[in-house]
């Protein structure tokens, strides 16, 4: 990412598996009411960046959850809703075999390896699922490339990749950081805030 750009990330806005517990991963679960308001009060914040931030860069993951909080983000810029770009490279990290699993069920049938997660959250990889580091290096793929202000609506594994990269964090504390859904991370490399 090119010196001096800003990223506002915002996390897509809560589903029914959010609210479950459910992993998610790559499955395309839709947003519920709640996290259609997330997504409101997220846009509301984004505006005391107007007018500048209309000309910013505005890209999602081709998730729907993703999408839609985009869509909801922009109606509150008063924004054209649809036009913005999707990249692959932001989808959520891939669960494989733990999607649509609820943890509760996870902690009895996969206590083994959910105890392999905590030990090296950064390098598990779930059956047929992605690791973070792998997550890091597909979202590198895109953040590297990024020369201009971007509002981003993505997922809380690229948010969490985000910051271990751009503020060169510890990755084996990557599951310690925080993925609020009704705030707006501002960052740029070395510093962040919340909105």
């Amino acid at each position: 990412m090119k010196d001096g750009v800003t990223l506002y990330c915002v996390r897509h806005g809560q589903t029914d598996w959010n609210a479950q517990s459910r992993y998610q991963g790559q499955r395309d679960v839709p947003l519920n009411d709640s996290g259609r308001e997330q997504a409101l009060r997220n846009g509301r914040a984004l505006r005391e960046f107007l007018p500048e931030i209309a000309e910013a860069q505005f890209i999602s993951s081709p998730l729907g959850r993703a999408r839609e909080t985009m869509q909801i983000v922009r109606r509150e810029l008063c924004l054209e809703p649809d036009r913005f770009e999707t990249d692959d490279r932001l989808k959520e990290v891939h669960y494989g075999s733990w999607e649509g699993q609820l943890l509760e069920t996870l902690e009895e049938t996969e206590a083994s390896s959910l105890a392999a997660r905590m030990a090296d959250p950064y390098r598990f990889r779930p059956p047929q699922g992605e690791s973070y580091a792998d997550l890091l290096e597909r979202m590198r793929g895109w953040v590297d490339k990024v020369e201009t202000d971007t509002v981003v609506a993505t997922h809380g594994g690229i948010s969490r990749t985000l910051r271990t990269y751009l503020l060169d964090l510890d990755p084996n504390r990557i599951l310690d950081l925080d993925v609020p859904q009704d705030r707006v991370l501002v960052i740029q490399r070395g510093e962040m805030r919340w909105l």
